[in-house]
């Protein structure tokens, strides 16, 4: 695989992301991380990815897009208790049809939002642009489909997704990215 394509790839596709939720002040032009949720997203990949690959013909944009709720979920139990979050189960992020209102359960029964409310409004829209706009990035592409390539280029995605929403929430908890002084 083309390490080197997949890594602008994934660079063009953070800039345009960040470039998204910045302008909503859901971020502030940094991608807040931390290597615990970083990695986690590799233990839930494959159980993800088995879940969205099949919408991808007939919800596009959902099948990238979760994923960004899944990295909310995932950055507020690593606030709260990531001893218990890192052995919580991927299924137990699933709303009452599965993984079709994996969205609504997290906003509603995991971050405790009300689903009507403003705040749940502004994550689902930021959440569809972001989603939207790595869709349109992966058909700009011009790859193959349903080749290796194509799913590698997909894979990323999700994962920008997920990394985007965990940065989303990270920044919703108070976290934020400071300089530190060495010269003391």
């Amino acid at each position: 695989m083309n390490q080197e394509y997949l890594r602008r790839f994934e660079n063009r596709l953070r800039y345009q992301l960040l470039r998204i939720c910045t302008s909503e002040k859901l971020l502030e032009g940094t991608l807040l991380s931390t290597e615990d949720i970083d990695l986690y997203w590799n233990k839930l990949a494959p159980e993800y990815m088995a879940d969205a690959v099949p919408q991808i013909p007939d919800y596009p944009t959902v099948s990238v897009a979760w994923a960004a709720y899944l990295g909310l979920a995932i950055a507020y139990g690593w606030d709260k208790d990531w001893e218990a979050c890192s052995k919580t189960p991927y299924a137990s992020y699933y709303g009452e049809q599965g993984f079709d209102d994996m969205d609504e359960h997290i906003i509603q029964k995991i971050l405790g939002l009300p689903i009507d409310g403003h705040e749940s409004r502004t994550l689902e829209n930021v959440i569809r642009r972001c989603g939207e706009e790595a869709v349109s990035l992966i058909r700009h592409e011009q790859v193959e489909p349903q080749s290796p390539l194509a799913f590698y280029v997909y894979a990323c995605a999700c994962k920008m997704m997920f990394r985007i929403g965990a940065a989303i929430e990270l920044k919703r908890l108070g976290y934020k990215f400071e300089k530190v002084d060495m010269a003391h």
